[in-house]
């Protein structure tokens, strides 16, 4: 792994016990992501997208194989170490937002930088709150937020932390076509700016053009992995 690498699979691999054998969801799959790039993952419902991305960002483990994330061997990690990388490295956009409805959008964004221990959480949040356009609305709940404001919360949550990885699973999925452009054109932009890796997953073609590699997934194997065109 070169200094370069921001994640590196290694043969990795997913199989669940079932009463009529083993489920193979993830078989073998070896790929390199280097710092700055974005990368789409691709496949049809069932090829083992959503695995895939948990095993990368170190929420579930691997049955076979390996994860180096920044620099960081996780199979060697116990739970309370791949949670320490996590609040360290990466930063994650769902497709169901995943905001606490008890907390205010700016309480929201502050919580990341808290259970990290930041001293004071407020004014970054208060400032990444401002640049996804929600400055007016940092005492809001998330039911009384649209659901493309809510996705805008999720991303202020995302980048305040400053990570080296951003996962995003889906992240226009429970928005409509027009405000899940909007998102997207945010989430890129915002990409950008901070350098961060980029690992997104998708069943969007036209997204998944955006990025700079697509790894097409089917049946638990990669199948393609291919470069988007200069």
């Amino acid at each position: 792994m070169t200094e370069t690498t921001a994640l590196q699979a290694d043969r990795l691999g997913k199989r669940v016990p079932m009463p009529a054998g083993e489920l193979v969801i993830l078989d073998g799959m070896s790929f390199r992501i280097d710092q700055g790039d974005s990368i789409a993952i691709v496949g049809p419902s069932g090829s083992g997208k959503s695995t895939l991305l948990s095993l990368l960002a170190g929420l579930d483990t691997p049955s076979s194989g390996s994860v180096v994330l920044a620099g960081e061997p996780l199979s060697q990690l116990d739970e309370d170490g791949r949670a320490r990388v996590r609040g360290e490295k990466v930063g994650f956009v769902f497709q169901s937002f995943q905001l606490l409805p008890s907390l205010t959008a700016l309480e929201n964004v502050m919580l990341p930088l808290e259970l990290r221990g930041d001293g004071d959480a407020e004014p970054p949040a208060r400032s990444m709150l401002q640049q996804v356009g929600l400055g007016e609305r940092l005492g809001h709940y998330p039911r009384q937020l649209s659901g493309g404001e809510q996705q805008r919360v999720a991303l202020a949550r995302a980048f305040v932390t400053r990570p080296s990885l951003l996962f995003a699973d889906e992240p226009t999925g429970n928005l409509d076509t027009r405000t899940g452009q909007g998102i997207i054109e945010l989430l890129f932009d915002m990409n950008r700016q901070a350098g961060t890796t980029l690992v997104l997953v998708t069943h969007d073609e036209h997204l998944a053009e955006r990025c700079h590699r697509t790894l097409r997934l089917d049946g638990g194997r990669l199948v393609a992995d291919t470069a988007q065109a200069a």
